[in-house]
């Protein structure tokens, strides 16, 4: 007899929220003061229900995202609650157009809430539920450390590794190729050298800049030096890779497995990062994880820690934690971070449980 018998869509809510940052983060390509987020509910006909948000990037997005969410009720209403067939049917809904995009985040979200109810339904935390354990995983605090100068990012990153986090990240890409250096300098004198240090340039450099400029950061122990050229410029990062010492770090920007695979036959990076809405949810990420595991590559995740601690816990080649706080204003319980380590939580499902107070202060009309 079975014990968990199927659940049946009937019904999504979705709602946008304009959530404040802690601290706001100065990139090469803008500031973010808020995190605009799509709050996902997947409704079953048997009561149960999956949760899960989506990081639009800016509020231009936000409202696009929950619009296609809304209009693709119709798709998957009645359907059961069985993430493959769902991520199979929607990505045929849209072969011609393609899943990157606005069309990527909603079929993300959908598979994240529709593993989420499953994992509920069964009455186990996500990652039991792929078949792993609750595995504690190394964090880096990524909260801050914005294109702030080397003063301010002294200070800041004192104040990110208070908590017992074992390694930050500051982002890079100053107009002067100096205030890159000073900026690490600064940073790892206030640091020490136990924490490791990250670094990020949001792709702002041209290959034959990055390689100049990273050669002048080899000697400072950075950790890995994060896309420092357009993320679909395989053959460039490749590049930076053979004329520098540093490590390249790159995956964020993976919109799927297949885009996953060919950075990784072009030896574009050292480490890879995929980003839990972005390579296409759960199901994509299981996916990106066997690429990584055949190619030996050590996976790291981007954002969204709270889902990414169970992707992470049954990620063969799992690497570090990215994280961040900018969801914790609208969770009932914000995910834990212990001695710079997080382990996901031992509830059923993801752990998503929405604060309505807290949301009802960040919702968008």
């Amino acid at each position: 007899m079975n014990a968990h018998p199927p659940l049946t869509i009937r019904d999504l809510r979705v709602r946008a929220a304009h959530v404040p940052l802690r601290i706001p983060l100065q990139t090469s390509s803008g500031t973010i003061h808020i995190a605009p987020l799509a709050l996902i509910d997947l409704l079953t006909d048997e009561g149960v229900t999956g949760s899960t948000y989506l990081f639009c990037y800016t509020p231009l997005v936000l409202k696009p995202v929950v619009q296609l969410l809304n209009e693709l009720l119709p798709v998957v209403k009645g359907d059961a609650v069985a993430p493959l067939e769902l991520d199979r049917k929607l990505r045929a809904r849209f072969r011609l157009l393609g899943v990157k995009g606005v069309v990527g985040m909603a079929l993300a979200g959908i598979d994240m809430a529709a593993w989420d109810a499953l994992s509920k339904a069964q009455g186990l935390p996500l990652a039991r539920a792929l078949g792993g354990e609750l595995r504690r995983i190394p964090a880096y605090n990524s909260c801050g450390l914005g294109m702030i100068g080397a003063e301010r990012a002294a200070a800041e990153a004192q104040q990110l590794a208070a908590p017992g986090f074992p390694a930050i990240k500051v982002r890079l890409g100053y107009a002067d190729p100096a205030t890159d250096l000073a900026v690490v300098r600064a940073v790892r004198r206030a640091i020490g050298d136990g924490v490791h240090l990250m670094s990020d340039y949001n792709q702002a450099l041209s290959v034959a800049d990055a390689s100049a400029r990273i050669q002048a950061l080899d000697g400072e122990g950075l950790y890995w030096v994060e896309e420092p050229t357009s993320a679909d410029d395989h053959a460039g990062h490749a590049q930076i890779r053979s004329r520098t010492r540093s490590r390249i770090q790159m995956g964020e920007n993976w919109w799927g497995p297949h885009e996953m695979a060919v950075c990784v036959a072009a030896g574009a990076s050292d480490f890879g990062m995929p980003d839990a809405m972005k390579i296409g949810g759960v199901t994509g990420w299981l996916r990106a994880a066997a690429i990584g595991e055949t190619a030996g590559l050590p996976l790291s995740s981007h954002l969204f820690p709270e889902i990414s601690s169970h992707l992470l816990a049954v990620t063969p080649t799992a690497h570090w934690l990215e994280y961040v706080d900018w969801a914790d204003p609208v969770l009932q319980e914000p995910l834990r971070v212990e001695a710079g380590h997080v382990t996901p939580p031992d509830v059923p499902g993801s752990g998503i449980r929405w604060n309505e107070d807290g949301i009802k202060r960040c919702l968008v009309p």
